[in-house]
């Protein structure tokens, strides 16, 4: 649970809602809408997946559940899936979502990917989008931390446009309108 913090919406690069197996309809539309950049688009771990130590042990649980792995990268994140899973409840649904900053971009853009977000060009287009909501974002951009990279910062105000445009209706919902056995839906939010 969020517990009581005054925030209307929160929008987050983390998958909620977690199968208990297979692959959820939104990760799957997701990479439908980024063609040549669907690899960026992780699919959500499997609930049971959550309580591994080592990315072994990962790969043995999945490999007896679907035949399906997870690549080094995608367990990397799986410290951050698992405390998002312990804090959001299905309460808290009508204002934390689930966003993907590449579908982000590609709205913005017109339903085109952006380019590889850690290229030049990735880079440049991503701040001409985002400027044009938010037009002091390069001065903010210079003033973060030099431990944040760029990159991340700018999928962090790609989420925040989301997290507005939800709160506005102006959203689309991927996902066939299943729940995990949490309850929580499998959506992602574009």
């Amino acid at each position: 649970m969020l517990g009581d913090r005054d925030v209307a919406a929160v929008a987050i690069d983390i998958p909620i809602g977690l199968p208990e197996a297979g692959v959820r309809a939104c990760d799957v539309q997701a990479r439908r809408r980024l063609p040549g950049r669907a690899s960026s688009v992780f699919a959500a771990p499997v609930r049971p997946v959550l309580d591994c130590k080592t990315y072994g042990e990962a790969r043995e649980l999945l490999a007896s559940l679907c035949g399906a792995s997870m690549s080094a990268q995608a367990f990397g994140f799986l410290a951050a899936v698992r405390d998002a899973d312990n804090a959001v409840t299905p309460a808290d649904e009508k204002r934390v979502i689930e966003v993907h900053p590449e579908l982000v971009f590609a709205r913005l853009g017109g339903d085109v990917p952006a380019p590889p977000k850690k290229s030049a060009a990735g880079v440049a287009q991503r701040l001409r989008l985002l400027t044009s909501w938010l037009p002091a974002l390069v001065e903010a951009v210079a003033e973060c931390p030099r431990t944040v990279p760029i990159d991340d910062a700018l999928d962090a105000v790609a989420c925040a446009w989301l997290a507005q445009r939800w709160l506005d209706g102006d959203v689309e919902v991927l996902g066939d309108g299943a729940c995990d056995a949490r309850g929580l839906a499998m959506r992602i939010v574009t």
